[in-house]
C-alpha cells in the first residue's frame, strides 16, 4: 500500500485528520517521566496507547531524539516500531541534500526508521528531492510556506511576479509523478493556506501552527481540505502532548484530542460554520462600547456643603488679592510681577523697601541731613 492511500484510510477508520507530534520534552513531561530514556519510552506509548485511535499519523522531530545521542536514536526507533501497522509516520527532518548524500538520508529514515513519510527542504533543487521520490511507496511532505514568523524573509519573495512558495508548490506538484509528494503549509497564514491548497491540486497538505503557535484549528481545517474534498493534516504537538503534568497525561492527551476531533467532524458534517466561528469576535468587533450609567436622578448624593477651608479659598479672587496687598504686599507684588513685568520676587522686595526708605525720608526731612552734616 502507498503512503497517500495509507493516510487516506487511517483518516476515514479513524475520522481523525488531526496528526500527532511525538516531540519528547523531558522539560515539559511530567517529573518522573523525563528521568531517563526508560521512562520517556514509557510516557511515549502512555500517549500512544491512549491516542492512536483519535490521530491519523505520528510525526515525531528528530531533533528531540538526535540531541540526546544514540540511545535517543534507539529510542525514536523503538517508539516507532511500537505504533500500530497501519498508522502513519512521519520522519520530521527536514532533510536534503546533493545526491549522494540524499540516497543515504532516505535510506536511513526509510529502511532504518521505516517513516512512511519525511519532510524535506526544497532549496537544493530537484536532485535532492529525487532519492527519496525514488521510494514510491513512501512520500515526502516539502516545505513550502511555514508557520514561523522567519518565512517572511525567503517564501514571500518575489519571483517573476508570483511569491516564491507557490513557484516552490507548482515545482513539487510537477515532480510528484508517483502520488508520493505533498507540501507542508502553515495554519498561521490561512489566507495563503486557501490559495495554497489551489495550486496543490490533489496532493495531501501537512499544516502546522495550530494550537501553541496560534493558527486557526477551524480554517486550517477547511481552508487545507477546500471544504473537506481535498486531503490534509493538522500537526498539534506540545498543546495535546503536555496537557497535564501530572500522572493523568494520557487521559488529558486523549480528552484534548477529542476536542479537536469534535471541532473538525462538526465542520465537516455541517453543523458549524466558518461563520459561526467568526460570529462571536465579529459581534464583539461591532458591538458600541456602553458607557457607564449614573445613579437615578432621585438617587443623586445631596451636595456637599464647602468647609471653612474651603469657603475660604472660594472667595472673590480680587478680595484675596486685596487681602494680600493690605496683610504685607507680598502676594500683590509676586503676582503682578509674574503678570505684567516678569521681574523675579526679590527684585520686587528690594523696589519695595527702597520705596518705603524714600517715603520715610520725605516724612522726616530733618533725619535726611547732608553729606556736611555727616562730617
Amino acid at each position: 500500500m502507498g503512503a497517500l492511500d495509507k493516510l487516506k484510510k487511517i483518516q476515514e477508520k479513524n475520522k481523525s485528520m488531526i496528526c500527532l507530534g511525538l516531540d519528547l520534552d523531558p522539560k515539559r513531561m511530567p517529573p518522573d517521566s523525563g528521568k531517563s530514556i526508560k521512562t520517556m519510552f514509557d510516557f511515549a506509548l502512555r500517549i500512544i496507547d491512549q491516542t492512536s485511535d483519535m490521530v491519523c499519523a505520528y510525526k515525531p522531530n528528530m531533533a528531540f531524539y538526535e540531541s540526546r545521542g544514540p540511545e535517543g536514536l534507539s529510542l525514536l526507533r523503538s517508539i516507532v516500531e511500537r505504533m500500530p501497522e497501519d498508522m502513519p509516520v512521519i520522519i520530521d527532518g527536514k532533510r536534503a541534500d546533493i545526491g549522494n548524500t540524499a540516497s543515504h538520508y532516505a535510506e536511513a529514515l526509510y529502511e532504518k526508521l521505516n517513516a512512511t513519510w519525511v519532510t524535506l527542504n526544497p532549496y537544493m533543487g530537484y536532485d535532492s528531492m529525487r532519492p527519496f521520490l525514488e521510494y514510491k511507496d513512501r512520500g515526502v511532505f516539502v516545505l513550502c510556506l511555514t508557520s514561523n514568523t522567519g518565512s517572511k524573509d525567503f517564501q514571500h519573495l518575489d519571483v517573476g511576479g508570483k511569491p516564491l512558495y507557490r513557484v516552490v508548490a507548482e515545482k513539487v506538484d510537477f515532480w510528484n509523478k508517483d502520488d508520493n509528494c505533498g507540501l507542508v503549509v502553515g495554519a498561521t497564514q490561512p489566507e495563503e493556506l486557501k490559495d495554497m491548497r489551489e495550486v496543490a491540486r490533489d496532493m495531501p497538505l501537512l499544516i502546522p501552527g495550530v494550537g501553541a503557535q496560534g493558527g486557526s484549528l477551524e480554517k486550517a481545517a477547511v481552508y487545507g481540505t477546500a471544504n473537506f474534498k481535498k486531503l490534509a493534516m493538522i500537526n498539534v504537538s506540545r498543546s495535546v502532548l503536555y496537557a497535564s503534568r501530572d500522572a493523568d497525561f494520557a487521559e488529558r492527551a486523549r480528552e484534548e484530542l477529542v476536542k479537536l476531533n469534535g471541532v473538525v467532524n462538526a465542520l465537516r458534517s455541517g453543523e458549524r460554520t466558518l461563520e459561526d466561528v467568526d460570529a462571536p469576535q465579529r459581534e464583539a468587533a461591532e458591538q458600541p462600547q456602553a458607557t457607564p450609567a449614573g445613579p437615578p436622578p432621585d438617587q443623586q448624593p445631596p451636595p456637599q456643603q464647602p468647609s471653612a477651608g474651603q469657603q475660604q479659598s472660594q472667595e472673590p479672587r480680587e478680595q484675596r488679592r486685596d487681602d494680600g496687598q493690605r496683610n504685607d504686599g507680598r502676594r500683590d507684588n509676586y503676582g503682578n510681577n509674574r503678570r505684567h513685568n516678569n521681574r523675579p520676587r526679590h527684585q520686587g522686595n528690594r523696589q519695595n523697601n527702597q520705596n518705603q526708605r524714600n517715603h520715610q525720608g520725605q516724612q522726616n526731612p530733618q533725619n535726611r541731613g547732608d553729606s556736611s552734616d555727616r562730617h
